[in-house]
């Protein structure tokens, strides 16, 4: 498994709007692009931590061409929102004893 580590920082206010496009996003991704999903975590007021996991590396790197057109719109609501989008690591799994 391949995961991809995010971080973001949201504008004042927007909070709600940025969760609302996370979501929506994270899903149209896990559907159309074969993700394993993603967590969104709250670090501090307006910080965010994400992240998502891949069944691999290559399916990371090869995806974004799947998406329907709503995507672009929930994209666009994502980085307005923010003041900051970031990839902070990518981190191939050695073991998972992660529990659901």
């Amino acid at each position: 498994m391949y995961i991809v580590l995010y971080s973001f920082v949201v504008k004042s206010n927007r909070e709600k709007e940025f969760v609302q496009s996370w979501k929506a996003l994270t899903e149209l991704i896990y559907k159309h692009e074969g993700s394993l999903g993603s967590r969104l975590h709250k670090e501090a007021d307006q910080h965010y931590i994400a992240y998502a996991q891949w069944p691999d590396k290559s399916k990371f790197e090869n995806s974004g061409h799947n998406l329907p057109d709503e995507a672009e719109f929930f994209r666009k609501l994502m980085r307005e929102s923010c003041k900051k989008i970031e990839i902070v690591k990518k981190l191939e799994v050695v073991d998972d004893k992660l529990r659901g």
